[in-house]
């Protein structure tokens, strides 16, 4: 088993909490309540700076240039092309990029964002692969049990479409990859590699719960 492998077992509740998730679930038959997408665009959008950040300072601790090659690239992909998606979202729903822009982070948002940032600021690349790969393979997973749900296409078809095409299959792959590698490269770092695995998926969690309610600041 890999080391990719291990990781998801740990998370296997996680992961099914996940599937099972009204956020999910109603995305995936198409009736979830517009408002919560909408809240998902706009935070989301601000997450994916962030993400983008957390793979650009891992670059910069990747000590071979085909790793440092791939984290940069993976940054500037988030930026480009995964950003416009976002606009386009943003856009069917009256949202400029200026309002995008200007979103105020919800307290689950801000938790996540600083996590990811901290762990690349402070943490080894091990720790950083292990943070960020539960993003990846989440969307990608929790996508395919969408698109196994899905009678027909809807409003939402879009995004089941996006995180289960063979681009987004491609870079859960590299990122896998850089996991089991960091692992085997690194065996004194797999429990810091498993914290850090774990406390991004509860994340990201609580980050559809966080859509669903539409969380904000009570003050």
């Amino acid at each position: 088993m890999t080391f990719s492998d291990e990781l998801l077992a740990d998370g296997s509740e996680i992961w099914e909490a996940q599937y099972d998730h009204p956020f999910v679930t109603e995305l995936a038959d198409g009736t979830l309540d517009p408002a919560a997408f909408r809240h998902w665009v706009e935070q989301d959008y601000r997450y994916l700076l962030d993400y983008a950040r957390t793979f650009a300072i891992a670059g910069t601790k990747a000590r071979r240039e085909g790793t440092m090659a791939g984290l940069l690239n993976v940054a500037h992909t988030v930026l480009d092309y995964e950003m416009d998606l976002h606009r386009e979202f943003a856009a069917d729903y009256g949202i400029a990029r200026e309002d995008l822009e200007s979103t105020t982070k919800a307290p689950t948002c801000v938790a996540y964002t600083n996590f990811l940032v901290r762990t690349a600021h402070e943490g080894t690349l091990p720790e950083i692969a292990a943070a960020i790969y539960p993003c990846g393979q989440g969307y990608l997973d929790v996508a395919e049990h969408m698109a196994e749900r899905a009678d027909e296409e809807h409003r939402y078809t879009p995004f089941i479409a996006k995180y289960t095409s063979d681009e987004f299959h491609e870079a859960v792959d590299w990122m896998r990859t850089l996991v089991d590698d960091c692992a085997e490269r690194n065996p004194g770092e797999h429990e810091a590699m498993r914290e850090a695995f774990l406390t991004s998926a509860r994340l990201e969690h609580d980050f559809w719960e966080m859509c669903y309610t539409q969380e904000g600041w009570d003050v």
